[in-house]
C-alpha cells in the first residue's frame, strides 16, 4: 500500500493514477488493475431529495410545476371547445356553465385558449433556458478555467448582452428573425446565457486550484477530464438553481413579448395575446385579461418555489 493510499486526505484519494473529488465513491482495485472507474456517492441523490422534500413550499411549487406540464401535455383531452373556433353570436360572455372562463371578442372559448397557452409557456420557458444553460456552461467552463485572455474576452462578450434590456434585445432578434415560437426562444437563449456564464465562472474560481485538481494535473490528466469530472460536479449547484428559477422569468419575459405584439401570431392560443385582447376591455370585463393573468402567475411561482427548495437542498451550510 503506498504512503497515498494509506492518507485519507480529506482533499480526496490518488488511486491508480486517478483523482476523485471530496465524497466520490471509489470502487476497489482489482489486482493488476491500470486503472479504476470513479463513481457519484449512492446517497447523494437520496439525501438531496430528503432535504428537498422536508421544504413544504418546494413540494407545494413542484406540484404546480407538474400541474401545468399535466395540463400541456393533455390539452387537447382537457380542453372543453377548440381554442381556435369562433362563435360571433356569443362573443364577450361572461363565465358560466358553457364558458367557465367566458368568451372572447371572437366568441372563442377562454378556458380552452388558457389551456392550450400553457404549452407555449413551458416549451418557451424549458426550451430557451435549456438552450441559455448549454451556451452559459460552455462559456464559463473556459472563462473559468483556462483563464486569461480566454477570461477576458467572453466577460466583455456577456457584458455586452447584460447591457441589452431582456425585451429590448429580444425584440432585435425577432424583428431580424421573424416572428414565432422557434424566434422567441433563441432571443431568449441569446440574451440570458451570460448570468448562467457568469455564475459558473466564478463558481469554477473558487475550486480549480483545490487540492485534488492540482493533484489530477500532477499525474497528468487531460483538462477535458479534469473539467468534467472534477470541476463541473462541484460547480454547477449555482447553475442548476438559476435554472429553474429562470424559467419563471423566460415565461414572464415570452408572455411580456406577446403582450407587445413581438411573439406569437395574435391568433395563437398565448397568455400573452389573451392579456392584450382584455386591455380593450379593462374595468368592465376583466376575465378577458383575469384568467390568463393567474395562469402566468401560478406558473412562475411554482418554479419559483421549486428554484427555491433546490437552492435550500443544494446548500452546504443547511445541510
Amino acid at each position: 500500500m503506498t504512503d497515498l493510499q494509506q492518507s485519507g486526505s480529506p482533499a480526496g484519494t490518488v488511486e491508480s493514477g486517478v483523482v476523485d473529488a471530496p465524497g466520490a465513491a471509489t470502487a476497489a482495485i482489482a489486482p493488476g488493475a491500470g486503472a479504476i472507474a470513479t463513481a457519484s456517492p449512492p446517497g447523494a441523490l437520496s439525501d438531496f431529495w430528503h432535504r428537498f422534500v422536508r421544504n413544504r413550499l418546494a413540494l407545494l411549487g413542484l406540484a404546480m410545476v407538474i400541474l401545468v406540464i399535466g395540463v400541456a401535455i393533455f390539452a387537447p383531452l382537457l380542453a372543453p371547445h377548440n381554442p381556435y373556433t369562433q362563435d360571433l353570436r356569443s362573443t364577450l360572455r361572461g363565465p358560466s356553465g358553457a364558458h367557465p372562463f367566458g368568451t372572447d371578442q371572437n366568441g372563442r372559448d377562454q378556458l380552452s385558449r388558457v389551456i392550450f397557452g400553457s404549452r407555449i409557456a413551458i416549451e418557451v420557458g424549458l426550451a430557451s433556458i435549456f438552450l441559455s444553460l448549454v451556451i452559459g456552461i460552455v462559456m464559463g467552463s473556459v472563462a473559468g478555467y483556462l483563464g486569461r485572455a480566454w477570461d477576458s474576452v467572453i466577460m466583455r462578450v456577456a457584458d455586452v448582452f447584460f447591457a441589452f434590456p431582456l425585451l429590448i434585445g429580444a425584440i432585435l432578434i425577432i424583428l431580424v428573425v421573424g416572428r414565432g415560437i422557434g424566434s422567441v426562444i433563441l432571443a431568449l437563449a441569446i440574451f440570458t446565457w451570460a448570468t448562467s456564464a457568469r455564475l459558473l465562472r466564478s463558481s469554477i474560481l473558487s475550486v480549480r486550484e483545490v487540492e485534488y485538481i492540482e493533484a489530477a494535473r500532477s499525474l497528468g490528466s487531460s483538462r477535458w477530464r479534469i473539467v468534467t469530472r472534477h470541476v463541473l460536479p462541484n460547480s454547477l449547484a449555482p447553475v442548476i438553481v438559476y435554472g429553474a428559477v429562470s424559467v419563471g422569468v423566460a415565461i414572464v419575459a415570452e408572455v411580456a413579448l406577446a403582450y407587445l405584439g413581438a411573439g406569437p401570431s395574435a391568433n395563437t392560443p398565448d397568455w400573452g395575446n389573451m392579456i392584450a385582447a382584455g386591455q380593450s376591455f379593462l374595468s368592465y370585463k376583466d376575465f378577458m385579461w383575469f384568467f390568463p393573468s393567474m395562469a402566468v402567475v401560478f406558473t412562475v411561482l411554482g418554479f419559483v418555489f421549486m428554484g427555491d427548495g433546490i437552492r435550500d437542498a443544494l446548500d452546504p451550510k443547511l445541510r
